[in-house]
């Protein structure tokens, strides 16, 4: 079967609506599924259906029945407002009083419930992973995993249902998306085997090596419990005092400080297993094997300074983005796929122990091989039925798939059961409809809190003959889960860890020698920001001490940005090989979803913005039209609707901008009105300063920027020099865009700005 990405549907079904319908449909981020009137409706009629691009969960029964029920007969129905138990309510505004100015009646049932309901609407967030955003999707796989694993959804051709979260760690359900921070890739897969979930990050290691020290780690990453600040971020003094001293920990924040941890999008995110699980085949044979996630639209990440901005203008950026792709039909794809190691007693690889979580195998030593496609390509119809109630857990696993002896992952087989009894309030989750498996389930598992199945027989026990011995047990031929009978070597009961664990500084050391120079940059810039914002003196030191055992470089750089000496490394430097795999930077992409904001006012020549708008969407982009104030250019069918104004576009939405001519200023460029609009550009008043400001940040973030019809004027107001890489000047739209294409497949103008290291 073709691996390729299938995107010419994608763009077909992008493109249709504006060239039917006209410019204004086909963007995505409409609310409703149906048209918008100024008036309220009065004609009763039922719920609409979701958006085209919006699904639920698949209607199977609490045990897992297809019910073949139509996702709207689980939805609300009926065209007329009910109680909880179904009974038509005239007034839903006024309470029930003893006339209009008199007291509020205690008998008033529907007050009662409908504020009930709502005292009640929230349920306890996740202690780590609170901030996240869902799809649904499907896995083909490629049937390459056959040879080394018997589960049924990695053979040839199979074809499994799949519901995805992303997520940051450390901050709360309302904190930002593009903090600093790790990201959750977790996958829960519905296969006919049962449910197995995937649950990652998009980091391959991780802070600690042993799950009892996970609770120190998100008690030093959250905020101070005095002040409960800082919110979703590792810039303070609890997070790098823990780092500096339990320096295990210095690989993954390596990674933290590098531009992994501010991801352009979860559609450009790469996706780790972490552990080191183990494959077993059809005839017993075991292999290790290590999950990666890979983003067909490669990995990709902002800037600093593009990050903080995006934090104030639009925290759901990321969530946004995931959505509106999905809704255009860009449908966001990753390739999963492993490295295969040798089931050896020692459990190791190259001299790397593969039950260390916070080390990593390079893909130098053992290629990843694709297995699969994942196709993310319908939102959530509910957030909080589906994004936020799914449950993940690593230990729901299916035959050809078992775990190994890393101590991390022992303590999460643990730990997610137990989170969800307090979160979903009981030991049913696994019947709310996103957790249902669609595989048939018997149990025995009876009563508790939202039982929702209405269990028959009287024997839920084994054995038993008065339901007829029913459930029975599966052997290994018919599909049960059988753990691997791994030999355990005569030891004493300890807590230690084995000597290899205490290697904390070579894999940090082969992180940073792999980066390109830019990306160095960016981590001395992000080691130098987070512990310039630390209080104690005592921690910058210890971590530039801890730094100096990675890199007498990045420690000389870090500690001239703190004023502090540069102290000397207290070990042998790591004597590594760097891996060219671990940079994002060098290769090209396809440019599939990405966002080109084209900047007009209607004067320039619009047959010519009309081209160019087609152009980028049979690219497979998206095209944004940016003008001094919303509405449309123009007149009749052909007039062009503006999606962004001066006053509601920042560069951190697009990934290139195009200038048609020089468009007026708004007229609401006011400092009163607008701050963005107090300080003209060296333009004068002949360029608004907003859009010299947009034009200049996305300069200095390294985006591509294209114009014609006397851009240059824009250019000159915003400080950015016409010959400057990444700068393109033409005589047409389409021409400055088959120019800024290929800038856009190497994701942004690293060369724009030479880097010093």
């Amino acid at each position: 079967m073709s691996h390729e990405n299938p995107l010419k549907a994608a763009v077909d079904k992008l493109t249709e609506p504006f060239r039917e319908n006209g410019p204004a449909e086909g963007v995505p981020g409409a609310p409703s599924s149906g048209p918008v009137t100024v008036e309220e409706p009065t004609e009763p009629h039922g719920p609409l259906p979701p958006k085209p691009d919006q699904t639920g969960p698949e209607t199977v029964s609490p045990t897992g029945q297809p019910t073949g029920a139509d996702q709207a007969r689980v939805a609300q129905s009926g065209a007329y407002l009910t109680t909880a138990q179904g009974t038509r309510l005239y007034d839903t505004d006024h309470s029930l009083k003893a006339g209009p100015r008199g007291p509020v009646l205690l008998q008033d049932h529907h007050l009662r419930e409908k504020i009930m309901h709502f005292d009640h609407e929230r349920i306890p967030e996740r202690v780590v992973h609170a901030r996240g955003a869902g799809a649904h999707g499907v896995f083909q796989s490629y049937g390459t995993a056959a040879g080394v694993t018997k589960a049924a959804f990695l053979a040839a051709d199979a074809e499994t249902p799949v519901f995805v979260r992303f997520s940051t760690v450390l901050g709360s359900r309302g904190s930002a998306d593009t903090v600093r921070d790790t990201r959750g890739f977790a996958t829960k897969f519905y296969t006919e085997e049962g449910v197995f979930d995937l649950v990652g990050n998009n980091i391959p290691v991780f802070f600690i090596q042993d799950a009892i020290k996970f609770p120190d780690v998100i008690h030093a990453g959250k905020p101070h419990p005095d002040r409960e600040i800082p919110q979703a971020q590792s810039a303070h003094d609890t997070f790098w005092d823990f780092v500096s001293l339990h320096t295990e920990a210095q690989h993954h924040a390596m990674w933290n400080m590098s531009d992994r941890g501010i991801p352009r999008s979860y559609r450009t995110m790469e996706g780790f297993g972490v552990h080191t699980f183990r494959l077993v085949n059809a005839e017993g044979a075991t292999t290790l094997v290590k999950f990666h996630w890979k983003p067909k639209l490669g990995v990709h990440s902002q800037v600093w300074e593009e990050a903080q901005i995006t934090g104030g203008v639009d925290p759901d950026f990321h969530r946004r983005d995931l959505a509106d792709a999905i809704e255009a039909g860009a449908y966001p794809q990753w390739e999963l796929g492993i490295q295969t190691f040798p089931d050896t007693p020692e459990q190791t690889f190259e001299g790397i122990d593969l039950l260390d979580p916070t080390k990593i195998v390079p893909e130098e030593l053992a290629p990843v091989r694709p297995i699969g496609l994942l196709t993310l390509n319908r939102n959530p119809s509910n957030f909080f039925a589906e994004t936020e109630q799914v449950a993940f857990h690593v230990g729901h696993l299916v035959p050809g798939i078992d775990v190994t002896d890393d101590p991390l992952l022992a303590g999460r087989l643990f730990s997610y059961l137990d989170t969800q009894i307090t979160r979903l309030a009981g030991p049913n989750f696994n019947q709310i409809p996103i957790n249902r498996p669609h595989a048939p389930v018997n149990d025995m598992l009876r009563d508790g809190f939202h039982q929702q199945a209405v269990h028959t027989g009287v024997a839920p026990y084994k054995p038993n003959s008065l339901d007829g011995g029913c459930p029975f047990f599966a052997g290994a031929d018919t599909g049960a889960f059988v753990e691997v009978p791994v030999e355990l070597p005569a030891a004493r009961k300890v807590r230690e860890a084995p000597a290899s664990f205490a290697d904390h500084f070579s894999q940090a050391r082969l992180f940073w020698l792999s980066m390109t120079p830019v990306e160095r940059e960016h981590i001395v810039a992000a080691y130098t920001f987070e512990l310039g914002k630390c209080y104690e003196q005592a921690v910058k030191e210890r971590q530039l001490l801890a730094l100096a055992n990675i890199d007498p470089e990045l420690c000389a750089q870090v500690a001239a940005g703190l004023g502090l000496p540069a102290p000397e490394a207290t070990q042998p430097l790591a004597d590594v090989r760097p891996s060219p795999a671990l940079s994002q930077v060098g290769g090209e992409w396809p440019a599939d979803g990405r966002i080109v904001g084209i900047v007009t006012d209607g004067t320039a020549d619009a047959d010519d913005v009309r081209a160019l708008r087609r152009a980028v969407l049979d690219a497979g982009m998206v095209p944004l039209v940016v003008a001094p104030a919303g509405g449309k250019l123009g007149d009749g069918a052909d007039a062009i609707t503006v999606q962004r104004t001066f006053a509601t576009a920042r560069s951190i939405e697009f990934d290139a901008l195009v200038l048609a001519g020089t468009p007026a200023p708004g007229a609401d460029a006011q400092g009163a009105r607008d701050a963005k609009a107090g300080e003209p550009g060296q333009g004068g008043a002949a360029v608004d300063p907003r859009l010299a400001m947009l034009v200049s940040e996305a300069f200095r973030h390294a985006k591509a920027i294209g114009g014609w019809a006397g851009a240059e004027t824009v250019l000159a107001a915003a400080s950015v020099p016409t010959g400057a890489p990444g700068v393109i000047l033409a005589d047409s739209g389409e021409a400055v865009l088959s120019g800024l294409t290929p800038l856009l497949a190497k994701h942004r103008v690293w060369d724009r700005f030479p880097a010093a290291l």
